[in-house]
């Protein structure tokens, strides 16, 4: 299995602050950013999977209304989880 509870607890130790912070804003988009990065690279190789394919646009509508509701209430938690995860250029 690709997302361990190792893995998982890394994540939202990082970028949550604790491990059992797992409802924040932040830990929430690592946590599909690691999934839509895992997916991305499944669907390189199995270009005809289709319901993967559904899968990773629902991940990607998730981050986007995550990260969304942080730009409107919280800019500066917003930009430093864009800085921390290389979101955008």
């Amino acid at each position: 299995m690709y997302l361990t509870p190792e893995i998982k607890k890394d994540i939202f130790q990082q970028h949550g602050g604790a491990e059992t912070n797992t409802g924040s804003p932040e830990s929430q988009i690592a946590l599909f950013t690691y999934r839509i990065n895992h997916l991305t690279q499944h669907l390189k190789i199995n270009k005809k999977d289709k319901s993967t394919m559904r899968s990773l646009v629902l991940l990607v509508g998730k981050r986007r209304r995550l990260l969304d509701y942080l730009k409107k209430n919280e800019i500066d938690r917003y930009r430093d989880i864009i800085k921390k995860l290389n979101l955008r250029k």
